[in-house]
């Protein structure tokens, strides 16, 4: 079904201002540190545990597919689910059909989120093989149609167009609303126009990230975040922060915010990445996996990031963590999860688990129990045993080395 969106750049909405804009990328303070929307990961629990323990400035959700947000199970919306501690708030969306992202964009503003975001980076075979995610760098042309499709959603939604209008069923409507009163909301959402944002990388099988970013700017993103990798590197190698700094002296006086992604380990790393490339901010990845602590730090980050201050590369922005806190945070994230998802979707916290433990003697013995607990009352166990088997250890034994490759649990499909 096709619902009129202008294939003409000319007749697009990109030069709509006014009462009706709501955009929250403007107020964000420079540079701006947000979490990577990671499938898999930064389910609603995980980002509410981050927002709980030192708030990024923006947070996006799972990546969903247009289709499933139209026609799919009801199941498969879990991933719009959010709270109001997260705000602001970016929905995720990936697919190769215009027409169903223009149909999504009305359910993405009535669902409340404070923008929306394009996935044109994910690398993963069942998604880029099929055209989507990181599969649309190889087809600029359908790219930019996507997006002019997407924003149209989004202005039509604003100028009062309803779900029933777009082709929404009642069934599909009924879900929509169960996931406002879900997170507290019973009015009606107000009918503001959200930003329009892109994730991608800088090439599919080699780096053309300056052919690529002129086919993206066209169309005006308020945000491209790109990540350092081609589609075909996936996550091995290095991330390519040079074609990154090109990217962000590309986007300079183009009205898009550009956002660099990739290797960002810790706090420090972002002061070196924004003062050499230029970029307007990151985004965070696999550092925060078992680390929702990691923002914390990011006022001082900004400070340190600043041009102006020359103070050098922070040393004190890591600090280590106690493992008593950090049983703690653990503790609370799994409740927190079990209570919002069930204790028959507890498998789906193991993960979360597991990065959890490092850092500390004999974490990778832990490590391996906690890929098979099932429940909260077994975690519990599980630690009392462990701390109580710690008072009979070797006081003296150093803490076990961790390889960052550790991360590679990640889920394959994020973007």
């Amino acid at each position: 079904m096709s619902f009129g969106w202008p294939t003409d750049p000319s007749t697009n909405h990109t030069s709509s201002r006014g009462c009706n804009e709501m955009n929250f990328w403007l107020n964000l303070p420079r540079p701006i540190i947000g979490l990577s929307p990671m499938d898999g990961v930064t389910d609603a629990c995980f980002r509410a545990v981050i927002a709980s323990r030192g708030k990024p400035d923006v947070t996006f959700t799972e990546f969903t597919h247009v289709h499933d947000v139209c026609r799919g199970p009801e199941i498969q919306l879990e991933t719009l689910l959010y709270s109001d501690v997260e705000r602001p708030i970016v929905a995720q969306l990936y697919g190769k059909d215009p027409d169903l992202f223009y149909q999504a964009a009305h359910a993405v503003c009535e669902l409340g989120f404070d923008g929306l975001d394009i996935n044109m980076g994910c690398p993963s075979k069942n998604v880029a093989s099929s055209g989507s995610g990181a599969g649309l760098i190889r087809t600029p042309e359908l790219a930019r149609s996507i997006i002019q499709a997407t924003r149209c959603g989004i202005d039509d939604w604003v100028h009062g167009q309803t779900l029933e209008q777009v082709g929404f069923k009642q069934a599909r409507i009924d879900a929509f609303h169960r996931l406002n009163h879900r997170r507290g909301s019973a009015s009606p959402t107000v009918r503001c126009k959200v930003p329009l944002s892109v994730k991608t990388r800088v090439g599919y099988d080699e780096v053309a990230v300056e052919a690529w970013l002129e086919d993206l700017l066209k169309e005006q993103p308020t945000v491209i975040s790109l990540h350092g990798r081609t589609l075909t590197q996936m996550y091995r190698g290095a991330a390519d922060w040079s074609a990154i700094s090109r990217a962000a002296a590309m986007a300079k006086g183009s009205g898009t915010l550009l956002l660099g992604n990739g290797d960002i380990q810790r706090p420090g790393d972002i002061v070196s990445r924004v003062r050499e490339t230029g970029v307007d901010g990151v985004l965070v990845g696999r550092a925060a996996l078992g680390a929702p602590w990691f923002f914390h730090a990011k006022e001082q980050v900004r400070q340190h990031a600043c041009e102006s201050c020359a103070i050098g590369n922070p040393t004190d922005l890591d600090p280590a963590v106690p493992q008593e806190e950090r049983f703690a945070v653990l503790m609370d994230h799994a409740r927190q999860f079990q209570a919002l998802f069930g204790q028959q979707q507890f498998h789906r916290m193991r993960k979360h688990l597991a990065w959890y433990c490092k850092g500390f003697s004999h974490a990778a013995s832990l490590r391996a129990q906690m890929v098979r607990v099932s429940s909260v009352d077994e975690l519990n166990q599980v630690l009392m045993d462990f701390t109580g088997r710690a008072q009979d250890r070797d006081r003296e034994e150093l803490p076990q080395s961790e390889s960052t490759e550790d991360l590679s649990l990640l889920a394959s499909r994020c973007s």
